[in-house]
């Protein structure tokens, strides 16, 4: 992923869906080339030469003040996530090359944050990185996603089973939308993690296997997945309706939880305590049955 490429395309992408309306911009004449905003007209409203704007827009952010960079924020009407990745990409372009090139340790999920996650019993949780790797699970949480638990791929990567499984196919109430929330979320990553292999290597995965991922990734979207409610069409209970919320680990960077509740007294509410109870079968048949074959591995 260049980087001077991710600025270019990120800064145009921006600045081609906001009209001169909206920018509140006079208008001359019917015929203007560009989608959007012309180059000259967010120099202007980021209170900055043309050819200062070029040079960025370029893919140049090296030096550039984070007073400019608010300014362009500003300008191209950037949400919180957008303007959050305008600052991560200045970040890099910033970066000394022993910063660029030291890598992260690869993260772990704690005994305590696992302990955590098994003490929620009545919810579904899970602990993901910032490429969606699910790297620790409760019960409920494993049992709410056991479509993508079938891949014997460990660890399981919610973008790789939402554009490559045929069993995500309806599994998500609204596909269109969990689809561009998921490269969304990962592009979000790239700004904030450019030199992580392993989400290039997932990048270049989808992006070979995947149209839609293609399509999607070259949209230049970016998201922060926080809070929000989601649709499941579990082959198990059916349809659950979950509000979601995600809780950063501080002591582990990159981590988050994301915990599941329904609505009190609602038919989701019914749906997830049959899904407890699925699950609590399922692992005492698989317990029963291991037993049996390491007992039959003694007698051998």
């Amino acid at each position: 992923m260049d980087h001077r490429t991710q600025v270019r395309e990120f800064l145009v992408s921006r600045r081609a869906r906001i009209s001169p309306e909206e920018s509140g911009l006079p208008v001359y004449g019917g015929n203007r080339r560009v989608p959007g905003l012309r180059r000259e007209e967010v120099a202007m409203l980021a209170g900055v030469s043309v050819d200062y704007y070029t040079r960025v827009e370029r893919g140049n952010l090296s030096g550039v003040s984070e007073s400019v960079l608010e300014a362009l924020a500003s300008a191209l009407q950037l949400d919180e996530a957008e303007r959050g990745h305008l600052l991560d990409l200045a970040r890099t372009a910033n970066a000394s090359q022993r910063t660029r090139a030291r890598r992260s340790p690869r993260p772990t999920v704690r005994p305590v944050v696992q302990r955590i996650l098994d003490a929620m019993e009545g919810v579904p949780a899970f602990v993901r990185n910032g490429r969606l790797d699910v790297l620790a699970s409760n019960v409920l949480g494993e049992a709410l996603y056991s479509p993508m638990y079938v891949d014997p791929v460990r660890p399981v990567n919610h973008a790789r089973f939402l554009f490559l499984s045929p069993r995500a196919e309806g599994f998500w109430g609204d596909h269109d939308k969990a689809a561009h929330d998921t490269v969304a979320i990962l592009r979000a990553e790239a700004g904030r993690n450019p030199y992580d292999r392993a989400l290039t290597d997932l990048v270049g995965e989808l992006s070979t296997r995947s149209e839609s991922f293609r399509t999607l990734w070259a949209a230049h979207d970016v998201k922060y997945h926080r809070s929000g409610t989601k649709v499941f069409n579990h082959p198990v209970v059916g349809r659950v309706e979950l509000a979601f919320e995600g809780f950063e680990l501080p002591a582990d960077p990159g981590l988050t939880i994301l915990a599941y509740s329904p609505e009190p007294g609602s038919p989701s509410e019914d749906a997830l305590h049959l899904l407890a109870t699925w699950a609590a079968t399922a692992r005492q048949e698989a317990a029963v049955s291991g037993a049996g074959a390491e007992a039959a591995d003694d007698r051998a």
